[in-house]
C-alpha cells in the first residue's frame, strides 16, 4: 500500500508543475490564467502567447504523463509482489489530477488533455494513436479543439474493451479490460474539465481555432 501512495504523490507533484503558467510568465510576462479563456493549457497559450509557447507547453505537458508512467513501470519492475497494472493506473490518474488541480499554482490548472495523451500513449501506444488521430480529424473538421478532446476521451474506454494488445504493462492472464475503469476515470476527468466547453458546443457558441494564424 505504501508504494501505491508514494506513486500517487510523486505523479501528482509531477502533474502540478504547470508549464503553461511558467512559460507564459517567462515569455510574455503574464499568467496565462488571466488571459483568453483563463485555461492553463496549450490552446489558450496558442491564442494568447503564440505558437512557440503553445508547442513547448504541449510537449512538456505530454512528457508529464510519460514520465509518471515510466516511474510506475520502473517501480513495478524493482519492487516485487506489486500489482503493476494498478501502479500504472494510479500514476496516470494522479498526474492528470495534479495537472488539473496543481498544488504549486493554487489548484487552478489545465484541462488535462495533453497530459492524458502522454499517459495514454505510454499505457498503450495503439489506443493512444487511434485516439490522437480521431481527435485531430475532428478538430480539423470542426475547428473545435474541445470537441476532439472530449470525443477522444470517450473513445478511450471503448477501445479498452476491444483491444488486448500493445499494453506496456499487462500481466499474463489479464486483458485490456483491467484498464477499463482506469480509462473511464480519465475520461470523466477530461469531460468534467470541459463542462463549460460542452455547454457551448451544445449551444453552438464554442470558440473555433483558426488554422490560418
Amino acid at each position: 500500500m505504501f508504494v501505491y501512495i508514494v506513486m500517487a504523490i510523486i505523479a501528482y507533484l509531477i502533474g502540478s508543475i504547470n508549464f503553461s503558467v511558467i512559460l507564459s510568465k517567462k515569455m510574455a510576462g503574464f499568467d496565462i490564467r488571466e488571459k483568453g479563456s483563463g485555461n492553463a493549457g496549450s490552446t489558450n497559450m496558442l491564442r494568447s502567447v503564440g505558437k512557440k509557447a503553445a508547442a513547448l507547453t504541449l510537449v512538456c505537458d505530454i512528457l508529464k504523463g510519460v514520465v509518471s508512467i515510466l516511474i510506475a513501470m520502473i517501480l513495478g519492475n524493482i519492487i516485487q509482489n506489486l500489482d503493476k497494472e494498478l501502479l500504472v493506473q494510479i500514476a496516470g490518474i494522479a498526474v492528470v489530477v495534479g495537472h488539473t488541480f496543481p498544488i504549486f499554482f493554487g489548484f487552478k490548472g489545465g484541462k488535462g488533455v495533453a497530459t492524458s495523451l502522454g499517459v495514454l500513449i505510454l499505457s498503450n501506444w495503439q489506443i493512444g494513436l487511434i485516439c490522437l488521430v480521431f481527435a485531430l480529424v475532428l478538430m480539423a473538421l470542426t475547428r473545435m479543439v474541445s470537441l476532439g478532446s472530449c470525443a477522444a476521451a470517450v473513445l478511450f474506454p471503448v477501445l479498452t474493451l476491444f483491444i488486448n494488445e500493445n499494453y506496456t504493462v499487462l500481466s499474463e492472464g489479464k486483458n485490456g479490460n483491467v484498464y477499463f475503469i482506469y480509462s473511464v476515470i480519465l475520461a470523466i476527468i477530461v469531460l468534467y474539465n470541459h463542462r463549460s466547453n460542452i455547454k457551448r458546443i451544445l449551444n453552438g457558441t464554442e470558440n473555433k481555432l483558426s488554422f490560418k494564424k
